[in-house]
């Protein structure tokens, strides 16, 4: 028999505050809490398991292109350009730092967000076939 990855069940992402962050990714983000100590957090949202892990200031999971354009690690789906548009307004009234909607030339539209430590993520408004309710 063989097996293959079946899914993402956790993401590892740096913070130097967990208490802090945590209280963001649960107030800002709805994230729900399941775990947290001094070093360390855990919260699910998404469909997945984040751990909020305390690390050194100014690191992050952004990494630079080719080009010198910094990047995310993790793009977000929501169901349809009016999903997108007002969880883009959402993040704008709770004083998230986002981006403009753009434009990037495939189908769908995208913004990108940060959090407390600069961690940059993208929303994009193509859902995956697998997650369309229908």
């Amino acid at each position: 028999m063989v097996e293959k990855l079946l899914r993402v069940g956790t993401t590892y992402i740096p913070v130097t505050n967990v208490e802090l962050s945590t209280e963001w990714y649960t107030d800002k983000l709805r994230a729900e809490l399941s775990y947290k100590d001094d070093d360390k957090a855990i919260v699910n949202f998404a469909n997945q398991s984040f751990f909020l892990v305390k690390s050194p200031e100014n690191q992050s999971s952004n990494f630079y292109d080719i080009h010198g354009a910094e990047q995310f690690s993790i793009t977000f789906e929501v169901n349809g350009l009016n999903a997108l548009e007002a969880i883009h307004s959402e993040f704008i009234e709770k004083g998230i730092k986002v981006g403009n909607i753009e434009n990037r030339g495939h189908p769908g539209r995208n913004f990108v967000f940060y959090d407390l430590d600069g961690n940059k993520f993208d929303v994009w408004s193509e859902l995956s076939p697998k997650f369309k309710k229908g």
